[in-house]
Parts: C-alpha cells; sequence; structure tokens
C-alpha cells in the first residue's frame, strides 16, 4: 500500500482533512494563528514603563512611581532602557546599580530608588554621573548611543519631577 493508501481505505484526501479540522473544532482546538495573535494583544497589554520601574522601585512611595511614569510618557523611555516590544536596547545606568548591588551581596539588590523621595533623587543623580562620566571609554554602536541619550533625557524629566515633589 502507498501513500495512496489512505484513500483505498475508504478515507479520499480531501474528506481525511475536512473530517479532521472538524474533529479540531468540535474539540475547541484552537489554531497556530489564533493563539500567536491572542500571545500578540496579551504582549501589547504589558506596559514596560511600569515593568522597568518595579524592577528599581518595589518599595518607592506611590509620588516617585508617578512621576517614573510621567516621565517615561514624557520622554517615550524608561530608565531600564526597555523599549515597547520588551527587549533591551542597552545596559542602562540603573541596570549597572542592580548589578553592583547584587556583587557586593545585597539581598535585596533590587530597590535602586529606595523607600524616599529623597533616595530616589540620589539614585537617579548617580546614575546621570555615572552616564556623563563612564569609567571607561565606551565604543558603542549608534543605535546603543542613541538608548543613552534617551535614558539621559529620562534621568533629567525624572529628577525635575522629583525635585518638586
Amino acid at each position: 500500500m502507498g501513500i495512496n493508501g489512505i484513500g483505498t481505505a475508504g478515507y479520499p484526501v480531501t474528506g481525511y482533512t475536512v473530517r479532521k479540522a472538524e474533529r479540531n473544532a468540535e474539540s475547541g482546538a484552537v489554531g497556530f494563528m489564533e493563539t500567536v495573535a491572542e500571545k500578540v494583544e496579551q504582549g501589547n497589554a504589558v506596559d514596560y514603563d511600569e515593568k522597568a520601574f518595579e524592577m528599581v522601585g518595589p518599595h518607592a512611595p506611590q509620588k516617585v512611581k508617578e512621576a517614573w511614569m510621567e516621565a517615561a510618557k514624557e520622554v517615550n523611555a524608561n530608565g531600564m532602557g526597555i523599549k515597547k516590544n520588551g527587549m533591551m536596547s542597552h545596559i542602562s545606568q540603573m541596570m549597572v546599580q542592580r548589578c553592583n548591588k547584587m556583587l557586593r551581596g545585597e539581598t535585596d539588590y533590587s530597590d535602586i530608588l529606595g523607600s524616599t523621595v529623597e533616595s530616589a533623587i540620589r539614585a537617579t543623580e548617580k546614575a546621570l554621573y555615572d552616564l556623563d562620566h563612564p569609567l571607561a571609554p565606551a565604543y558603542r554602536s549608534i543605535e546603543a548611543e542613541q538608548a543613552c541619550i534617551k535614558e539621559r533625557e529620562f534621568y533629567v524629566a525624572f529628577l525635575e519631577k522629583l525635585e518638586q515633589l
């Protein structure tokens, strides 16, 4: 019996695929494209600016979070370098501060902004200083350089909003 044997066993090729599709529809199986579309919609619902804030300010007051979100909307960037698609554009200075805390053995290394407005101001000023005064010359791509410029714009806007509190 060959490949066409399915047809000789009473299941014509077109009938077989039609019956298979009917069984999938009856069982509630969802097609691949529908699943992908659903995942894309869920991904678009994620607010990456808020996610970025949670990475550095889990204990920060609500006023600091509001300032972060306003600055992120104003500049169209956030302090962690997370783009709208969820990918990171570069290693931001806030991420460097997280890594430094982790390397020092601190248990709560994700708490960069602290629990007060003053501690958030200090962390942002440090990030700005480190961005403007790198320890080593940076050889970056044009895209990474542009991301650093946006990061700096975000820190300046965030700092202005914090100082108004």
